[in-house]
């Protein structure tokens, strides 16, 4: 037994994520992280075995759907969601004892897209030789397709949300050194150029002149917003602006607290977070969230119960298609409906996708912008 498994309430915030499906949420994580926290303590078994065993179940849960008859689909439905809780616990056990690993990911994926299609074929074969119905065989090829589109589209949005902040990175990287080289001066060269100069004079002129032109500085290029200088419309959009404020007021005592360990002393530390740039805030989504304001209370509220916002993705699909469909008997109008609703939200991805390109591009022109006025 191990004694370095915390109590319950430590082990659900260590292994259940922040955001997760509805269905997760609601119907598993209730069951799965007593069982994490059970499994970490009174046995050996290790995350790939917990892994294996939810390919196994969902290979027993095949099995019962191609029987077709009712009663074999309530118990395939029945060990379907058992895999699934425990497809949800090798994760967990990996966050709370460490065990993670790159294959162990690897591995849980794989396994998850042949349980779905393995289950899939089965479910509509046993139908099809129950029935006789063609649909069965379309019903098939749908339920693979559609899983397999979930997750390419899925692993592409997030390929291509990563390249655009790190091409934001960089660009906020190059100009901040620009900048910084720009306001960098050396003592030495300031005497060798002018030796009659009145230092502690130039100086004062120095640090005025610098206060000023920092104070004065209230033009924002699109898609990019200064903390201190947001000017929401909304309500939702005045909290947004409110929490960035308090963002920047970290940030800003963070770097002047650093400024205070590096310089030894208060007056040099205030001189060094003065010389700071305002804290940039990039926006991607600004667009959609000005179409669309609802969005950022209906996220609010869903955050607060750890529901992303992303109501039927693959895990919805599958409980609707595997679970409820062969509970109710009805199959096709389960699987319809899921497929349905699984396509609406991701064409909804797909268009804030597009809009937070056109943001994106909207940031990198100002950037350009600014290079321009800079070197002019």
């Amino acid at each position: 037994m191990r004694r370095d498994i915390p109590p319950l309430a430590e082990v659900r915030r260590i292994t259940e994520k922040k955001r997760d499906a509805w269905w997760t949420v609601l119907l598993v994580d209730p069951v799965a992280t007593p069982l994490v926290r059970l499994t970490a303590k009174y046995t050996r078994i290790t995350p790939n075995q917990i892994t294996w065993g939810a390919f196994l179940l969902g290979l027993v849960s095949a099995a019962f759907f191609a029987f077709g008859d009712w009663r074999w689909l309530i118990a395939g439905a029945f060990v379907y969601h058992l895999s699934f809780i425990l497809d949800c616990m090798d994760g967990k056990v990996a966050r709370l004892t460490g065990q993670g690993s790159v294959f162990g990911a690897w591995l849980d994926f794989v396994f998850d897209r042949i349980r779905v299609a393995v289950c899939g074929v089965a479910l509509m074969a046993g139908q099809y030789d129950r029935t006789g119905e063609t649909i069965y065989i379309w019903l098939a090829a749908a339920v693979v397709f559609l899983d397999t589109l979930r997750y390419i589209n899925g692993l592409e949005i997030f390929k291509i949300r990563h390249t655009m902040r790190k091409q934001i990175k960089a660009r906020v990287r190059a100009a901040r050194r620009a900048e910084n080289s720009a306001e960098l001066a050396f003592m030495e060269d300031l005497l060798r150029n002018n030796p009659e100069a009145d230092i502690e004079q130039d100086i004062r002129q120095a640090a005025t002149a610098t206060a000023t032109a920092t104070a004065t500085m209230t033009a924002t290029p699109a898609g990019v917003a200064e903390v201190t200088d947001l000017a929401p419309v909304t309500a939702a959009e005045t909290a947004q602006a409110q929490t960035q404020a308090h963002a920047q007021t970290h940030v800003q005592t963070h770097v002047q607290a650093e400024a205070e360990v590096e310089a030894g002393s208060e007056a040099e530390a205030g001189a060094e977070a003065q010389r700071k740039a305002p804290a940039r805030v990039i926006d991607l989504h600004q667009e959609f969230r000005h179409r669309f304001p609802v969005y950022l209370r209906a996220r609010s509220f869903f955050l607060r119960h750890r529901i992303r916002t992303h109501l039927v993705s693959g895990i919805e699909f599958q409980m609707g298609v595997f679970i409820l469909g062969p509970l109710f008997d009805s199959v096709i109008k389960a699987t319809i409906v899921s497929g349905a609703l699984l396509l609406v939200f991701e064409l909804a991805i797909i268009y804030k996708l597009l809009l937070s390109t056109r943001d994106f591009t909207r940031t990198i022109d100002s950037f350009e912008r600014e290079e321009v006025a800079t070197a002019a």
